[in-house]
This record gives structure tokens, sequence and C-alpha cells, in this order.
């Protein structure tokens, strides 16, 4: 299959699949999910299943990405907060269609290859911080939106109070690997509403920075 006809097929699929938002979807039609992904795995970019990365992590299924995301509502003005950077992919979606994004990550590892793919493809409106993304980013709330990448029970008291009033939150909830759903918070100035978005499958948000043997 040559490379148009890929493309076309990747973005036919995130379509049937619930991924509609136009912006979202020139946004991962326009990221190379092949640049986040090493080895033999690169092949297999574009196909709708997730992949394993460095750190015993994984990059995330095209369609969840693409779900969340449209979740997320973002706009030009939105400064957004990600829990768990990964291979970069999802930040740099988002880096397409906000304002600043910052991504946090806790395998030193994997956020300094994420630095320096963002670099490499222009994206200089991504910050990356090696931390515990379970405490977020205070210094740099509120934002706009959050997405976290990591199954929470619920979501975190620390993030919410780090989202602006009328802010999104995406993240999957649930206590065990088999049983997680996805979820959109809204914080409105009479409390949190909640949206059940569908079942899915993420590692669990884990406290504290990693201690990678190869750091």
């Amino acid at each position: 299959m040559d490379p148009f006809e890929r493309q076309m097929q990747f973005v036919f699929t995130l379509r049937s699949r619930g991924v509609t938002n136009a912006e979202v979807l020139k946004a991962m039609e326009a990221t190379p999910r092949e640049r986040f992904l090493e080895g033999i795995f690169q092949d297999r970019a574009y196909e709708d299943t997730p992949l394993p990365i460095s750190c015993g992590q994984t990059i995330s299924q095209p369609t969840v990405v693409g779900l969340m995301t449209q979740a997320l509502e973002i706009t030009r003005r939105c400064k957004v907060l990600e829990i768990g950077t990964g291979s970069g992919y999802q930040a740099a979606i988002l880096a397409k269609l906000a304002r600043r994004v910052y991504t946090v990550e806790r395998h030193r590892r994997l956020a300094r290859r994420a630095r320096e793919l963002f670099l490499d493809l222009g994206l200089h409106n991504v910050t990356v911080v090696h931390g515990d993304g379970s405490l977020g980013l205070p210094e740099q709330a509120p934002f706009d939106r959050i997405i976290v990448t990591a199954a929470a029970e619920d979501a975190p008291g620390t993030l919410i109070e780090q989202l602006r009033e009328n802010g999104i939150m995406v993240l999957p909830v649930g206590q065990s690997h088999s049983v997680q759903q996805l979820i959109k918070v809204v914080k409105t100035a009479e409390g949190l509403e909640y949206t059940e978005l569908g079942a899915v499958r993420f590692v669990p948000l884990v406290e504290g920075v990693a201690q990678d043997v190869l750091d």
C-alpha cells in the first residue's frame, strides 16, 4: 500500500470508529505515527492497535487517541496539560490544536526522546517535564484542558484543582486492567459533570518518578 492509500485507510478507520471532528482528523493525518515507534513496530504504525515502546509502556491505539482528543474540545486558545507523555504521539497531536501543551513523563528516557522528537518535528509549543505526573504541574496551572493517559480510580483531586472553571479533563478510570471506562469531566461553578465515553485499557497511573536503569 502506497503512503497516500495508507493515510486514506487510516483516516477512514478513525472516522468509522467515531473520530469525526475535522480538526482532530487533520492533526492525526499530519502526524507521522511511525516516528514515535522503533524497530519492527514502525511498519505497524498505521494499524489501529496499541504498540509497545520503551520502559514497558505503550503507544495508544489511534482510535482511542482520536476519541480522547475529540472529547477535549480543544481550541487554539487552550493551554493543555498531559499526564503521561509516553512516546509523545498524543502530545504531538495536541500541539497542532492548542496554543500551548505541557506534558509530564515519569520515565526520563521517554521524556528525553519525546523532547528530541518534538524539536525534530518543529513542534515548539510543547514543553516536556520529567516528573511525577500524579502531582500535575501546579506552577503552570490553571489549565483549560487536562488529559491523563493512565488509569486512576477516579479523577484525581490534585488535577481537578489545576483545571480552570469550565475546563475539560479526559481520562480512563478503573481499578483493574480489565475494567476501565474513559470519562470526560467538565468543571463547572456548581461542581463536576461526568460523561462516560466507552471501555478502554490503559496502564495504571503511578505516583513518583521512575528509577530507570539507564537514565
